[in-house]
């Protein structure tokens, strides 16, 4: 009777905490039985409503909504922000690295609030999923009706209220743990879409072939009140392709002939590249139509978006970055995405610049850091050692590793030199005379090796003979930690802050950056030979 009773209260009666988040009491960590649940008249908040109520708040309060997305404040965003508030499902055309996926985990992060879960569960079963008479049963302690053909909880955790009745615990699970991804790949089946009659638990538990005892979930089911993402989708055959179909047209579906009907209760992302998306004719109509909100990706529209971005997402050793190895990097990517002998059609991913940072700062630990038992600062000489990571694909010409190289080095070139001459674009003609007159008979020595200062050859004790110079470096020492500041001010990162045993070796990047400007300008001040940098 106690049952009963607590579960007509809670189902039909108002709330009696106030919410922080859509659905979520102020006091839900101490919620922690299926009785808290039901006294304080819980009620579930589907996942579209959830991410609709949140984004709403947000905007209300002018916070962040999708941390981490760069560059998509004037399109993408507006456009996603429409889609979650119209409760839609979404596809996402774009390119390889465009954030497609990243953006739609933070949005399962941020946007969806946290519910509760009978302890256990891999459905994400939660007592207000069924109906108050079933809930009711099982409290009592009897079992649900086969009679029915909708699939509420799982039968363990069924299971579980049955025997621990309302002292059954619960979790409270986030929005990440509600968040699933699926690849589309030629072997994705059905099976792992839709879930299965399995076959070993048919023969351990010796339950019939069609009760749902034998059933196990696919990756639908285990979205349930969360997100479910399929990446590449015109790359799933039509067959699968109709399982999905169901979901979007009835929020619900079946498995073969299995007499259950699932509803996921799930919030649907898809995503495709732009080739298949207009070309291939892949998607079925059906499908095509249903996801309502088609929301067209690119790529950073400015180096300053490219450098954030890749500082943001490089997994880097303690280091210090300067900031033009940053923009060489960002103009890289850039100069390859405008470079007409490149595949445009298959993208340059951004993922090339944040390799391309890690692979700079890991070669700069190779050639000096682990001998000197300094943090790694990395310099244009370390550059060059990024044809390795040099994702793109030829189109114009023969696509071989040697005409690949080729282009590289001199996107590379380009990207140096136009970085360069930035920092020298406000001296004049005067300030470059008595450095001419420095180098007048003399060798500046220059090595990936050498390093700011030590008892042997160094670029300090070099620079004891080039006065003017030494001064224009410290100038720029100046000004580059002014620009690392502000830059970290935009994206936090100790990488940006030199320290006090790091400046010496920023001021070797500088020195480095410096002779490269001189050598670009026209005319020349200095020459680049073998030995080091001469006059011209």
């Amino acid at each position: 009777m106690e049952s009963a009773q607590i579960v007509s209260q809670c189902f039909n009666s108002e709330p009696k905490y106030t919410q922080i988040k859509a659905g979520l009491p102020e006091d839900y960590s101490s919620i922690k039985t299926v009785r808290d649940l039901l006294e304080i008249n819980y009620k579930l908040v589907g996942a579209k409503e959830q991410l609709r109520q949140n984004l709403i708040c947000i905007l209300n309060n002018n916070g962040v909504k999708y941390p981490g997305i760069i560059g998509y404040d004037q399109d993408v965003i507006p456009a996603l922000d429409r889609a979650i508030l119209s409760c839609q499902d979404i596809f996402l055309i774009g390119q390889i690295g465009q954030a497609k996926t990243r953006l739609v985990e933070v949005i399962a992060k941020h946007l969806l609030s946290p519910i509760p879960v009978i302890e256990g569960s891999i459905t994400n079963d939660t007592p207000m999923d069924l109906p108050p008479d079933a809930l009711v049963s099982l409290l009592d302690g009897k079992e649900l009706s086969d009679s029915s053909p909708q699939f509420h909880i799982s039968p363990e955790s069924a299971k579980k209220i049955q025997d621990h009745k309302l002292d059954t615990k619960i979790n409270w699970i986030d929005g990440s743990q509600r968040f699933r991804y699926v690849l589309a790949t030629p072997d994705i089946s059905v099976k792992d879409l839709v879930g299965y009659i399995d076959a070993i638990k048919v023969a351990k538990k010796g339950v019939e072939m069609y009760k749902i005892d034998s059933y196990s979930p696919g990756q639908l089911l285990q979205a349930k009140h969360g997100i479910f993402c399929i990446d590449e989708l015109p790359v799933l055959d039509p067959r699968k392709q109709v399982a999905l179909l169901s979901v979007l047209q009835e929020g619900r579906y079946t498995t073969g002939s299995y007499p259950v009907i699932f509803e996921p209760k799930t919030v649907f992302f898809a995503t495709a590249n732009p080739i298949d998306y207009t070309h291939s004719g892949k998607i079925i109509e059906p499908l095509y139509d249903r996801l309502k909100s088609h929301i067209q990706t690119h790529y950073p529209k400015t180096i300053e978006d490219e450098m954030q971005i890749i500082l943001q997402e490089a997994k880097t050793a303690n280091c210090l970055i300067p900031i033009f190895v940053l923009k060489i990097l960002a103009r890289l990517v850039h100069n390859a995405r405008a470079n007409p002998d490149i595949n445009q059609a298959k993208g340059v991913s951004v993922r090339f610049g944040i390799h391309g940072l890690e692979l700079v700062v890991g070669e700069s630990e190779r050639t000096r850091a682990i001998t000197h038992k300094k943090i790694p600062v990395p310099r244009i000489s370390d550059m060059y050692c990024l044809g390795q990571i040099a994702k793109f694909e030829l189109s114009e010409i023969d696509d071989t590793i040697e005409n690949r190289r080729k282009i590289f080095e001199i996107m590379l070139g380009d990207s140096i030199k136009e970085t360069c001459l930035d920092y020298v674009r406000e001296l004049t003609e005067a300030n470059f005379d008595s450095i001419k007159q420095e180098f007048s008979g003399k060798t500046l020595q220059v090595s990936q090796a050498m390093i700011w200062q030590n008892n042997q050859i160094s670029y300090s004790s070099q620079l004891a003979q080039f006065p003017k110079l030494s001064e224009l470096v410290n100038l720029k020492l100046e000004q580059i930690t002014l620009e690392q500041a502000n830059l970290v001010n935009i994206v936090p990162s100790n990488n940006l802050i030199p320290e006090q045993n790091s400046k010496d070796e920023l001021k070797a990047a500088i020195l480095e950056l410096l002779l490269d400007a001189m050598y670009y300008m026209t005319p020349k001040i200095v020459d680049k030979k073998e030995t080091g940098y001469v006059a011209v």
